[in-house]
Parts: structure tokens; sequence; C-alpha cells
């Protein structure tokens, strides 16, 4: 599979908007979005760093065998307090629990990103970004879980979103936690031979 460039395709192997967007703020547009439908659960044992990359070239090795020849582009994102691998929210007791650890406390945020180039070489890198979150009230964590945009989010937040207002402050990439390193990413394609605009 080929662009309209007559490069091979790039394929963005998530279905998370905010990467999309975070790509295309960049001017990297993929040529297809085909989610890979893995099993997220962490291991026994599993380190919220390894658990990123895992997950990230999981994602792009699932996804490559759909699009032989082509570049894929996967990644993850892990909440993690310490060595516990914080869940995404899916329900509102989640993302209470969630916020009321990572009130006033110091957080990291891992990015796994894998790519799978044309020649069926898989690549990854970890990007870590720690995250300090102000001391939270009782009436701030319910007026956030009552606009809804933690539904989905690893560690019941966006930092992009009304979640701004609780961080202190960040050490790291600020894309990272919003879903890709961009630095990075466009780092390891450059680095793959993508032809990458200036």
């Amino acid at each position: 599979m080929h662009s309209e460039a007559g490069r091979p395709a790039l394929i963005l192997a998530s279905s998370s908007p905010r990467r999309l967007d975070l790509l295309r703020q960049v001017g990297l547009v993929p040529d297809r979005v085909d989610p890979a439908d893995i099993d997220e659960t962490p291991l026994r044992g599993e380190l919220p760093a390894g658990h990123a990359v895992r997950l990230a070239r999981a994602k792009a090795a699932a996804v490559a065998v759909r699009h032989p020849g082509a570049w894929v582009l996967a990644a993850d994102t892990v909440v993690a307090c310490g060595r516990r691998i914080l869940p995404k929210a899916d329900d509102e007791a989640t993302a209470r629990r969630c916020l009321e650890l990572l009130s006033g406390r110091r957080h990291r945020v891992h990015g796994g990103i894998a790519l799978m180039g044309p020649d069926g070489r898989l690549t990854h890198r970890h990007v870590e970004t720690a995250v300090l979150f102000k001391q939270l009230t009782a009436a701030e964590i319910a007026g956030y879980l009552a606009h809804g945009e933690w539904r989905g989010k690893a560690g019941g937040y966006a930092i992009q979103g009304r979640a701004a207002l609780f961080v202190r402050g960040i050490v790291g990439s600020y894309p990272n936690v919003v879903g890709l390193a961009l630095f990075e990413t466009a780092a390891m394609l450059r680095g793959r031979g993508f032809p990458l605009e200036p």
C-alpha cells in the first residue's frame, strides 16, 4: 500500500482522536487509521514503562500484518503512581479513585511509541513525563467528574482539558501526556528514513 506521494503508506494503529490531532498539528497526516484490538491487561509484575512499550509494540505488530509494506505507527500511554499502573477510567468510580490518588502528588506518564517499517523491522521508544497535581478538594473532583471528559482516559484525566487547572507543574514532554510525544515520534520516523517535511 502506497500514499498519493508514492511512498509506503503511514498507518496509525490507534483509535485515539488525540493522537491523530497531535500528528495533524505538526503536518504529519496518516494515510489511514487502523486501530489495533489487543488485550491491554498488565502482566503480573509488569512495570509501567515496560507495559507502555510492550503494548505499543504489540499494536504495531498486530496492525502491520494487515498492511504489508507500510509504515505502522503505534503508541500507548500509561499513568502511574510509583510502580502502580492506573487504569483507563471507564466509569465514574474509577475516575474518582484515580483523581483522589493523584491529588497533591507527583505522578509519571509513560509513553510507548513503536514503529514498524516497510522492511518489517520494529523499533520503539519510551518517553517519561512527570506531572504534579495540586491538592484537590472534594468539590473540584466532583465538578471534574460531572463534565465527563475523564471517560476512557488513562488515570482518569485529560491534561488538555479541564484537568489543566489541576497541574502545578510538568517536567518533560507535554504531548506525551496528551497521548503521543511528538519530538520523539518525529525523530524515530526520520531516523528510519520516513520522509518528513521540515
